[in-house]
């Protein structure tokens, strides 16, 4: 998982499989709050998703900045290229 589409691709499949989000909302501009009806246990169950399958620590405080899809698409490759 090293281009952002692969990493779009992964957090697709997390948004559909485990939160019940329609794939055809999953956007890169979509808000996880507002447009994909996430709340702040579902950003929490995120985040330790997104830390099983990179591998690598995810800064809570990095996450709370986190807006829309494209954001955690951002944030997840800055973890894997450092």
């Amino acid at each position: 998982m090293k281009t952002q589409q692969e990493i779009f691709a992964v957090l697709t499949d997390i948004l559909v499989e485990e939160f019940e989000i329609d794939q055809d909302d999953v956007a890169l501009e979509a808000n996880l709050y507002q447009d994909l009806d996430l709340d702040s246990i579902d950003a929490v169950d995120l985040v330790v998703k997104l830390r099983e399958i990179t591998g690598k620590k995810i800064d809570p405080e990095a996450f709370k900045q986190v807006r829309t899809v494209e954001d955690v698409v951002n944030e997840v490759s800055k973890l894997v290229t450092e």
